[in-house]
């Protein structure tokens, strides 16, 4: 049975719109789920849509579902909650997680889709692929409890990475952001609060989620000696002036790349995707994560809101 579907495509630098596709049955292997709750990328898709992706990155870049090139047009996106309409019987009408692009129904690949947990509210849900982001980086800093911890950059990703950091024994965490508004966000989540002008000194670990310059020079700038800084902002094609000079080399500071792509090495023996992922839904169980979703749009308005959200 042939069905018909709407997916929003970037067409070209700034532009989005929806079009319709026609999709089979799913097969053996394979289950129909209708969206319920997408989310777009801030980060990943400005870029997309602005057409600032790498031509070197342009592989790396796909995801899974994606159509089309970066060179537009495509169909792209990574974050979809649905309910499985048809497939497998122990799948039907449970919510599942699928890195997908924004389309209203679709049919994916059983092996690709994850079951988002009962104790976790299906629109939460969609949060997975920036929480599977934040565990990951938390992984790369070999941050341990009682450490003192700094994320300079108040967006999903460097909220969760402090979210994850603030349930370790001890810490001592603090958001670091330009934007004032951003200290009741984190007074609600039972973080601390700077502007970049009183960030704190001295740190543990320090990550670094603002992808800009001015950022990044924070970040170096409240790390204590020998500290570790994890850079987990994607700058696409931009180039980024870092401040490598003054104490950088007589601190013996460490600068760590961080990219969910591949699992963290002090994790990659025993851990594969499926089961980090699976531990990121899990870990969504905190209703106060709400405060991270933004406005809610209709699927049929998407098109023309995407490049104002972006």
């Amino acid at each position: 049975m042939i069905r018909t579907a709407h997916a929003i495509w970037f067409t070209a630098p700034g532009r989005a719109e929806r079009w319709t596709e026609q999709i089979a049955a799913p097969g053996p292997d394979e289950a129909l789920v209708r969206t319920h709750y997408s989310i777009p990328s801030r980060g990943t898709e400005r870029l997309v849509i602005q057409g600032n992706v790498p031509a070197s990155e342009h592989e790396r870049m796909r995801c899974p579902a994606q159509v089309g090139d970066f060179s537009f047009p495509v169909k792209y996106g990574y974050a979809v909650v649905g309910v499985v309409e048809a497939g497998p019987a122990e799948l039907v009408g449970r919510a599942v997680f699928a890195l997908h692009p924004h389309q209203d129904l679709f049919v994916s690949r059983i092996d690709a889709l994850s079951v988002v947990p009962d104790h976790v509210a299906p629109h939460r849900a969609v949060l997975a692929a920036n929480m599977e982001t934040a565990l990951n980086a938390l992984w790369d800093s070999g941050a341990g409890p009682a450490d003192r911890i700094v994320v300079v950059g108040g967006g999903t990703i460097g909220v969760l990475i402090a979210h994850l950091a603030a349930r370790l024994p001890g810490t001592e965490v603090t958001l670091v952001d330009i934007r004032p508004e951003r200290a009741v966000l984190a007074e609600r989540l039972g973080l601390a609060f700077a502007l970049p002008e009183a960030a704190p000194r001295e740190a543990d670990i320090v990550f670094h989620a603002s992808a800009t310059a001015e950022g990044l020079s924070t970040a170096i700038a409240a790390c204590g000696t020998e500290a570790t800084l994890v850079e987990a902002s994607w700058y696409g094609d931009a180039t980024v002036s870092v401040p490598l000079g003054a104490a950088f080399h007589a601190r013996r500071l460490r600068i760590v790349s961080t990219q969910v792509g591949m699992v963290a090495p002090s994790r990659r023996p025993r851990w594969n995707r499926a089961r980090r992922m699976e531990a990121a839904l899990a870990l969504l169980d905190d209703p106060a994560l709400d405060l991270l979703l933004g406005e809610r749009i209709a699927f049929e308005g998407l098109a023309e809101a995407m490049p104002r959200i972006l």
